[in-house]
């Protein structure tokens, strides 16, 4: 039987259109396609969290040694920072208290409260010169230096006074004690005699180093403190 030639012809073609479309190559994708690929199948992206606002209420730097940046538990400058909101008053309590700081420490880094622009600094610190024995001159001389820096920068300023152990001797417990007031006088700022004035001779209330209050007795010394700082202070609103 013979073939008909058209229909010949028209297998070839066929078979020769399969083979062409099966060796040819895909054409390229170009560098958009690809990203609009990418972009449309990834998984879409959750939105990111908002960053946390600034706090903008004024400052109240809380300067000094150990007595300020406590020694366990809950310190004063913490209890402090409760009395404020629970008064109504809005601040917020920097504690740059530095455990063992003398006040030659405390000279050295003033300018780190400055710098914090703060609406109040509470200045306490004697207590290390005190038991080294650091010339009475020497100290005076070093918070006088830090007064003298604040009122510098137009910063206000209170004062917590320290006082030693009898056992010290009259002749250099007598003067130490007087450079409180005496510098309270020439820079006219408020102050306290003794920062553990309610709290130093009570059972419960200070550690057994018979120098740092323990928490509750913290908290004793925050309302002191709070007392002493609350006619500077403005409500909110």
């Amino acid at each position: 039987m013979r073939t008909r030639p058209t229909f010949i012809v028209a297998v070839c073609l066929a078979v020769a259109g399969f083979v062409a479309g099966c060796g040819s190559k895909a054409r390229p994708i170009s560098t958009e396609e690809r990203s609009e690929q990418a972009n449309s199948s990834a998984p879409a992206k959750a939105p990111e969290a908002a960053p946390p606002a600034a706090d903008t209420r004024p400052v109240v730097v809380t300067f000094g040694d150990s007595l300020t940046q406590g020694v366990e538990g809950k310190s004063y400058p913490a209890f402090l920072q409760d009395l404020l909101n629970e008064e109504g008053y809005r601040y917020r309590v920097d504690n740059q208290g530095v455990s063992g700081d003398t006040t030659a420490d405390g000279l050295a880094r003033i300018e780190s409260v400055i710098v914090v622009k703060p609406a109040l600094v509470v200045l306490e610190f004697g207590g290390n010169d005190g038991l080294r024995g650091v010339p009475i001159e020497n100290t005076r001389a070093n918070l006088d230096g830090m007064l003298a820096r604040l009122t510098a920068a137009k910063i206000p300023s209170v004062l917590a006074g320290i006082t030693l152990p009898p056992n010290y001797g009259p002749d250099y417990v007598k003067p130490f004690t007087a450079i409180f007031p005496d510098l309270a006088r020439k820079y006219h700022v408020r102050y306290m005699p003794f920062l553990l004035i309610h709290v130093f001779d009570k059972p419960g209330l200070m550690r057994a180093d018979g120098i740092h209050p323990t928490e509750p007795g913290n908290r004793i010394v925050a309302k002191d403190v709070f007392d002493l700082i609350e006619p500077s202070l403005k409500k909110a609103g």
